[in-house]
């Protein structure tokens, strides 16, 4: 597969047309950015240890039957994927509160919630990704309701997968956010799911090995986001 020209620069991958109309080649750069892009720094390791961890919770997903967009590695830092067409919301699955909830609702931090919750919210940097709900995506033309049926009933399957995978590890999956996109008509996972993108706590000490290590200044940020791979088998 030809790789061609930059497509889409995000704040940590790129995405580069190639010979195949229907084919990606996603590069995961070492740019890690907090705060909708007011803080961005590159950590060494960071764009190897994303692509890998990615691709193995990809492919234990499309095992479990959740359609994704991954289909192969081709270097550490690359990988190819389907070209979607992206509905403009991201999917937030909370299992235990923490970030922008606790603002929001007031509650403290690490309360483990009876029944996970899920949410909406727009993706867009320059409002900060507002949250949003099934009337204004309808409303809007984001999504249809099947989609947005489809949508909520993959994240919580995927909770459910990710929730076993990661407690064998001694890990919380705290929460986490998934986009999701269309290929010749059929929903599927698209983006990454990475520590950039979720809350994963030491079941036992509560130590975060997400990217909130990076908010925080907390330090050992690819350090954590390892610790992870390594528990859970991902190869790096």
């Amino acid at each position: 597969m030809e790789k061609r020209q930059e497509l889409y620069r995000g704040k940590a991958k790129s995405v580069y047309e190639t010979d195949d109309p229907d084919h990606y080649i996603m590069l995961y750069r070492d740019d890690t950015s907090a705060f909708d892009g007011k803080i961005i720094k590159q950590l060494e390791r960071k764009g190897r240890t994303n692509n890998h961890f990615n691709f193995f919770i990809m492919k234990k997903l499309e095992e479990a039957g959740i359609p994704v967009h991954v289909e192969e590695m081709i270097s550490d830092r690359e990988c190819v994927v389907k070209k979607l067409k992206m509905v403009p919301v991201e999917c937030v699955v909370r299992n235990v509160t923490a970030g922008s909830i606790c603002k929001r609702l007031g509650v403290k931090e690490g309360l483990e919630l009876e029944h996970p919750t899920f949410e909406f919210f727009l993706k867009n940097d320059e409002l900060h990704d507002p949250m949003v709900n099934d009337s204004h995506i309808l409303a809007f033309g984001w999504g249809t309701q099947e989609q947005i049926d489809t949508m909520r009933s993959m994240s919580f399957k995927i909770n459910g997968i990710l929730k076993e995978l990661f407690d064998k590890a001694n890990l919380i999956l705290v929460d986490y956010k998934l986009e999701f996109g269309l290929y010749k008509g059929e929903i599927m996972l698209g983006d990454e799911f990475s520590p950039d993108g979720c809350r994963l706590w030491d079941k036992d000490t509560k130590k975060k090995l997400d990217k909130d290590r990076f908010r925080q200044g907390l330090g050992e940020v690819i350090e954590g986001y390892e610790e992870v791979a390594r528990r859970i088998g991902c190869p790096l």
